[in-house]
């Protein structure tokens, strides 16, 4: 089956994030108090943590001196055997100790991404046929102190946004830690920086548990159409720019997945993807929640708050539903925009960053600007790079390649094995209008898994239209007059036999049963010298 890959081929779920996070904590505690004689051994034990939790085989950390040399390799102090002894204890290639100690970010997810330099590494690829690699640096006071390495040697692996985050908070917790161990450096500044990483750590985890309630690492875009190949083409064109872009479609096509392939394509990928979803945020709290407020700047504001545009800083933030902010909103907005800077709610101290747009919203924005609902500056400063989703209907030739992804994606939890589905259940889910786009899809093939109890999916209940066709009127006495007359044509041509292969229940993709309880409820009724098998079948005895 053909599909748009933009996942990993294992990804961490939420409770390995939870965990990494509280190994931040708790390393940044253990180094903020430590001294300077236990620094090593703390770090060494933080590796092996590290190596636990992301099931990685190796995983290093590359100490460089002020002139950006290697002075050593830190490594976690047990190893479960030889080979993954050997493997922690290799030197690291020179290409990687380079772009680290230059404070460059190393992300290779298969050996195609492997820079010309790295023969060695292309050597063993040839060998295993994958490469995973992830090197990020540690940077204490403007100076690259080490770099914390993990490879993957057993299989291949993506590394996901969130962990890229993770890991780059703890390389600057441990270069912290590190730079305390340099007999030239005093303490002076040491507990300074790491209380200020404390500060930050803080602020990064708090957004990661409201990000994690939302988040599902679903990076996949499935589909090969036409109409679809076109989106994804404009996303490679403007993913590697700092443009602006705006989302456009339905809700429910998907937008947000393009957000995300957007930002891991660019070069901003290493940093944070921060989500705003405009139309849930209360009036009264968007500015605060956008630009962040100082202590006592409103009742309730009990201590400083980052906004969302200061924990994206270096990264991307992507609005969701943009046309609904107020423009009272739409005036600062313009200018964070405009001149990258903005001031916190209570503070008269402008903060400066530098944030890539993404923008998203169902609505016609050229509509709303032109009624003076938004602002026209605004809305230009924002479509840059407009890129339309389009909805599942434009694209239907796409919906058995999702079917089959739900049903992958949900077996496990769901306790379902289905292995096939039956042409009139994918005839009838391909011929829907689907005006709920893919989450409407997504939701019907899980109630339709757990309905199924055998191998063969069933939908729980007939789709209200077989066909692409609108209804006059949208009132619930139509829409039962149109699934009524559709159950009696699909009974009639059935010869009104609702069991057994080929007949009316399978027509439909229903369970027999369910069948039953539709006709009963739309007061279907048997034409007199028809099939009777409308009640359930009784057992007879055995002679």
């Amino acid at each position: 089956m053909p599909v748009v890959n933009i996942a990993p081929s294992r990804t961490l779920p939420d409770n390995e994030l939870e965990q990494i996070s509280q190994l931040a904590v708790s390393l940044s505690r253990r180094l903020t108090h430590a001294h300077v004689g236990e620094i090593e051994s703390a770090v060494a034990e933080a590796l092996e943590q590290i190596a636990a939790v992301t099931q990685v085989d190796v995983c290093q950390v590359l100490e460089f001196t002020e002139s950006g040399a290697l002075a050593r390799v830190h490594v976690p102090p047990r190893a479960s055997d030889a080979a993954n002894r050997h493997a922690q204890n290799q030197l690291p290639d020179a290409w990687l100790v380079e772009r680290l100690s230059r404070g460059e970010l190393v992300v290779v997810s298969q050996p195609d991404e492997l820079p010309r330099e790295a023969i060695a590494a292309r050597e063993q690829a040839l060998v295993t046929g994958f490469c995973s690699i992830l090197g990020v640096p540690g940077v204490f006071a403007g100076q690259t102190t080490c770099g914390l390495v993990i490879r993957n040697a057993r299989g291949p692996r993506r590394w996901s946004q969130l962990l890229v985050e993770r890991m780059q908070l703890l390389s600057e917790i441990v270069g912290a830690g590190l730079h305390r161990t340099r007999p030239e450096i005093a303490r002076r500044s040491g507990d300074d920086v790491i209380e200020r990483l404390n500060t930050r750590l803080e602020a990064d985890n708090a957004y990661l548990k409201e990000e994690l309630k939302s988040y599902h690492d679903f990076d996949e875009i499935v589909g090969e159409s036409a109409i679809l190949r076109g989106a994804l083409t404009r996303v490679a064109q403007v993913a590697p720019m700092n443009s602006s872009v705006l989302l456009l479609g339905p809700t429910g096509t998907g937008k947000e997945l393009f957000a995300r392939a957007l930002h891991e394509r660019s070069r901003r990928h290493g940093r944070p993807l921060v989500r705003v979803n405009c139309a849930a945020l209360p009036p009264t709290l968007v500015e605060s929640e956008l630009f962040g407020h100082e202590k006592g700047a409103f009742t309730g504001a009990v201590a400083m708050r980052q906004g969302r545009f200061e924990l994206a800083d270096g990264g991307t933030i992507f609005l969701d539903e943009i046309g609904d902010l107020t423009p009272e909103v739409q005036v600062k907005f313009l200018r964070v925009l405009q001149e990258g800077e903005f001031e916190r709610v209570g503070s008269s101290r402008t903060k400066h960053v530098d944030v890539r747009v993404i923008a998203a919203t169902h609505r016609n924005l050229e509509a709303d600007v032109a009624a003076g609902r938004f602002r026209a500056d605004l809305y230009y400063r924002l479509s840059v790079f407009p890129i339309h989703v389009p909805s599942l209907r434009d694209r239907a030739e796409d919906i058995p390649q999702l079917v089959w992804f739900f049903i992958h994606r949900n077996q496990r939890e769901l306790g379902r094995r289905i292995t096939k589905v039956p042409p009139s259940v994918m005839d009838a889910l391909t011929n829907y209008s689907w005006p709920g786009n893919v989450r409407e899809l997504e939701n019907v093939v899980e109630r339709a898994m757990i309905a199924s109890m055998g191998d063969t999916l069933q939908l729980d209940d007939a789709l209200p239209f077989s066909g692409r066709c609108i209804v006059a009127s949208s009132s619930p006495d139509d829409l039962d007059a149109v699934q009524r007359a559709h159950i009696e044509n699909i009974l009639e041509l059935c010869g009104w036999r609702i069991n057994g292969t080929g007949n009316a229940a399978e027509r439909l993709g229903i369970h027999p049963n369910t069948l039953r309880f539709r006709m009963k409820k739309l007061g279907v009724q048997t034409p007199r010298g028809r099939s009777r098998d409308l009640r359930r079948p009784v057992a007879r005895p055995l002679a």
